[in-house]
């Protein structure tokens, strides 16, 4: 039985940060333990509630992609054993479905973001001015339409408050041409080939974001990678350009928010239980349908707790 976050052992080693959903603590050498909660986020603002098991879906398929990627781009899991650490069994028992080891990366301070579909605050923005991101769009383009090509939005992140999305020059402000260059090629060439493997696994890709690192020097692919968090995932079997397709992700959970009063400020409302249990259920089935696998099949196959 895997445990929830909610239950997770006290660790040995010292907590250097607590995200939005991850916490990140401390190792020898260079090395962070990055532990996924089942803490959901929404308008930037952490819920009171949880969802049960999604810090090992988030882990799980992170590592899939991961390992997908690495032709395109080197990234920053380190490869270290979980039992190597030499904690007691029942903590790495807990702990290893929903934890990666990782090399220390200086973040570049901008989230990539690539579109292939018009959808949220890019729909906004487009209907307000025909633009995303400041790039001019065809127009008489409809909600959840597929853009003619996929196209590189760029945010600032924010370490308090929300990201705000710039323009490509203004990326290339930020951090020389050279390096926006860079991120944007990287990021569309990672996009395109998970679109097109998703796609034959009866799963749209209509939009998500990356964030790399310098690791000795060199660019890495960090964080997440890909999930239902960090990607707008669609069933291609129920899409229909004009109207709001059906997600894998977590916009069930903020259309729930948005038929409430809330004013987008903490503290978030508590969930309903149907709410939680359709949001687990949702990002279970977007792992089964990429990784062709179930998630306990999976954790016992991929993770240590299958050998200890």
């Amino acid at each position: 039985m895997i445990a929830p976050s909610s239950t997770l052992p006290n660790l040995p080693v010292a907590l250097l940060y607590s995200g939005k959903v991850r916490d990140t603590y401390e190792l020898p050498g260079d090395r962070l333990l990055m532990v996924a909660t089942d803490r959901i986020s929404a308008f930037d603002v952490i819920l009171p509630s949880v969802v049960p098991g999604k810090g090992i879906v988030l882990t799980q398929l992170s590592r899939f992609w991961f390992n997908r990627m690495q032709d395109v781009i080197p990234n920053h899991l380190a490869g270290d054993s979980m039992t190597a650490l030499g904690w007691p069994e029942p903590i790495i028992r807990a702990i290893a479905p929903r934890s990666v080891i990782v090399r220390k990366a200086e973040r570049i301070p901008i989230e990539c973001v690539v579109r292939g579909y018009l959808a949220g605050s890019a729909w906004v923005e487009y209907q307000r001015s025909g633009s995303v991101a400041g790039e001019n769009l065809t127009a008489g383009l409809r909600n959840s339409d597929q853009l003619p090509w996929p196209i590189f939005t760029p945010a600032r992140k924010n370490d308090s408050g929300h990201d705000e999305n710039i323009s490509v020059a203004q990326m290339a402000e930020d951090v020389g041409g050279d390096l926006a260059r860079r991120l944007a090629e990287v990021s569309l060439a990672i996009y395109q080939r998970a679109a097109e493997f998703a796609g034959e696994r009866g799963v749209i890709i209509a939009d998500t974001k990356f964030e790399f690192g310098f690791i000795d020097g060199q660019i890495h692919l960090i964080d997440e990678v890909l999930t239902p968090d960090s990607s707008r995932f669609w069933d291609a079997a129920r899409w229909r350009p004009g109207r709001e397709s059906e997600s894998f992700d977590k916009q069930y959970v903020r259309n729930w928010l948005l038929g409430t009063d809330w004013n987008r400020e903490p503290p978030g409302p508590v969930l309903p239980e149907e709410v939680i249990q359709g949001t687990t259920d949702r990002y279970v089935d977007a792992f089964q349908r990429l990784t062709g696998s179930s998630l306990e099949t999976w954790i016992h196959g991929h993770t240590e707790v299958g050998q200890i």
